[in-house]
């Protein structure tokens, strides 16, 4: 196997480890059952009542179905409504999560059932006093993740909103594409799209504001955050946009970070993963595809997956579409994690890969195979013989995330109203077990548990990052309510600066992109993105 694919292999697996724990402990909580079960309370939709759960200042709502299974002859097709039930349905669970291996959801799953979503409701919020709406699309490389992951009462609660986490297909049943099929590619943004349908019509019951929604994701949901930003058919499904870690301007060459391939690209994934799923020379393919068992399809699927472009629900690679301006004009909270690389530098020096000053030059040459490219970013970023991994980190996290974030934030800001965040905290909590070969700082998802509780575990934070967290959750949550997030209970935070988020540190900067050598990448790569003078307008 080649240095790039192991790499990458590695990269498209850490988002799923990194709440794996929190899952696992969700899962033997419930089991366990320590405490007394909470008190039902039930809602009405349109397609029959649900009964959920009520808790100390809040109710949730989990595994309620926004569209039909996929399943038969519904798979790979576009989401259809559910079909309405009788008597009360139980959503006091969350449901299956979508098919993926084992990672975040312990030994994976099968269960094509699986376009659920789960709603978590402020006491307050009645359908007399709407709450602002918060969508959550879980990230995973496309691959793997699940919406009840993520207990959200911390912050429906404090920030008296409504959150809904969505449930959508991943992996090659999310996103395979093949000639003839309608909505090749692009099947899990669809799901997304049905989600947000289902909220502009039915949380009113649950006391959610349906004209005041705001579409937020992390890493393959902020991705995702940024292809609904860019398809037509997302048009009047959201009024505001929260995007993390999940830069607009991806690309298939970088793995670490969610990106989006031509049409044309995603064929010939699906062509290979037809011959190796038995039905390459079937008579009719997709017909031979729809029979075979999810753990074959599991199987021969890429451990990477992107949405496909050039199609009718994404015409355009999002990076294209926001630079022409052809997105939707909704306000947009954009930002990135100081130290995002780290994590999979770490994994790929503990998995045997070591970076010191001999290996750096073919380590680099691996992600930059272009001529000159190497030899510019080994004498940008020099490694010695004791920082090989902070240094690989470093390179990652700018050339992947911190400044295609700022490129973005730059491209959107031309047209809309944009505020740009860094999330700093050095000592931010491990979300992988073990002693890493050396210190990670903020790496990619470590902002996730100052918003939300992972699988339900409680928060392992000190007095100042429990004030952080508070501090996040107020801004995130005044950003769905008015469209900004600054106010008088947090730190002043104007726009085209950039706030960088660390206990007891909250303040705007404008020295982000020079730290993270984001003028270096531009001259790189001229023409790929707006150039750091465009940035700055």
């Amino acid at each position: 196997m080649s240095m790039h694919r192991v790499l990458t292999t590695l990269g498209c697996a850490m988002t799923a480890v990194l709440v794996t724990a929190g899952a696992l402990t969700r899962t033997q909580t419930a089991s366990a059952q320590p405490d007394p079960p909470p008190a039902a309370t039930t809602v009405r939709t349109d397609d029959g009542p649900v009964r959920g759960a009520a808790h100390d200042g809040y109710r949730t709502f989990e595994g309620i179905p926004y569209a039909a299974p996929p399943t038969g002859g519904l798979r790979w097709a576009a989401p259809r409504p559910a079909a309405p039930w009788s008597g009360v349905r139980d959503a006091t669970r969350p449901a299956s999560a979508c098919p993926q291996p084992a990672g975040e959801v312990p030994g994976g799953s099968t269960d094509e059932d699986c376009l659920r979503l789960n709603v978590t409701t402020p006491d307050g919020a009645r359908p007399a006093r709407p709450r602002p709406v918060v969508v959550w699309l879980h990230g995973g490389g496309f691959t793997t993740g699940a919406g009840g992951s993520y207990d959200a009462h911390r912050m429906a609660t404090r920030g008296d909103v409504v959150v809904v986490t969505v449930d959508y297909r991943l992996g090659a049943l999310g996103f395979l594409a093949h000639g003839g099929l309608p909505g090749s590619g692009t099947f899990g943004l669809a799901d997304q799209q049905a989600a947000l349908r289902w909220v502009r019509s039915e949380i009113g019951a649950f006391g959610g504001d349906a004209r005041n929604v705001t579409l937020a994701g992390e890493s393959a949901g902020g991705y995702s955050v940024c292809a609904q930003l860019a398809s037509p058919a997302a048009a009047g499904l959201f009024d505001r946009a929260i995007i993390e870690s999940g830069p607009c301007t991806g690309r298939p060459d970088r793995p670490f970070a969610p990106s989006s391939v031509p049409l044309s690209t995603a064929r010939a994934a699906g062509a290979d993963l037809a011959a190796k799923a038995g039905c390459g020379s079937a008579r009719d393919v997709m017909a031979c595809l729809r029979r075979v068992d999810v753990t074959r399809l599991l199987a021969a699927q890429e451990s990477d997956q992107q949405p496909a472009y050039a199609t009718p629900l994404l015409p355009d690679d999002p990076a294209a579409a926001i630079a022409a301006g052809r997105f939707h004009r909704v306000p947009v909270l954009i930002g990135s994690n100081h130290d995002e690389g780290n994590g999979w530098a770490a994994g790929i020096v503990q998995a045997g890969n070591p970076v010191d000053p001999g290996t750096w030059p073919d380590v680099v040459a691996a992600f930059f195979p272009s001529p000159g490219q190497a030899e510019a970013i080994v004498r940008e970023y020099p490694v010695h013989e004791t920082d090989g991994g902070p240094v690989f980190g470093a390179v990652i996290g700018d050339a992947d995330f911190a400044c295609p974030t700022a490129d973005a934030a730059g491209l959107l800001a031309a047209r809309t109203h944009v505020w740009r965040y860094e999330f700093a905290d050095e000592h931010a909590p491990p979300l992988t077990p073990g002693t890493p070969p050396f210190p990670l700082g903020a790496p990619h998802a470590s902002e996730l548990p100052y918003l939300f509780d992972l699988g339900g575990r409680p928060r392992d934070l000190t007095a100042a990052q429990h004030r952080l967290a508070d501090s996040m959750i107020d801004y995130w949550t005044r950003f769905a309510r008015t469209g900004d997030p600054d106010g008088p209970s947090t730190p002043h935070w104007p726009r085209r600066t950039v706030l960088s988020l660390a206990p007891d540190h909250i303040a705007p900067t404008r020295t982000t992109e020079r730290r993270h050598h984001c003028a270096f990448w531009d001259a790189l790569r001229p023409g790929e993105a707006v150039s750091a003078a465009s940035r700055a307008r």
